[in-house]
């Protein structure tokens, strides 16, 4: 099974990206990594994406969390291409 990670670089040389850990990215530079997002379930059993900690959206409902992460991790994808999105949340790695 082949799985990609998405590095995104700036003209200033700063790496941004959702973390995961197909690279082992201190190999790159020194990590700022903060939240994204809150996975969780309501008192029904759905389950909730609270893209709010990046100024996102609340997504879902969703019937399992395996549903929720995936929309969650889409959403960060798509967002993340924007010139406006706010970076904090990703793992990112300073100039060279």
């Amino acid at each position: 099974m082949t799985t990609e990670m998405e590095l995104v670089v700036n003209a200033g040389g700063d790496v941004r990206c959702v973390y995961g850990e197909e690279l082992d990215l201190r190999e790159i530079g020194k990590l700022q990594i903060t939240r994204a997002s809150h996975v969780e379930p309501d008192r029904d059993g759905f389950w909730w994406a609270d893209m709010g900690p990046v100024n996102g959206p609340v997504l879902g409902p969703f019937r399992n969390r395996t549903e929720a992460l995936g929309a969650e991790r889409a959403w960060l994808h798509r967002s993340a291409a924007r010139p406006s999105f706010d970076r904090g949340h990703l793992a990112e790695r300073n100039a060279f």
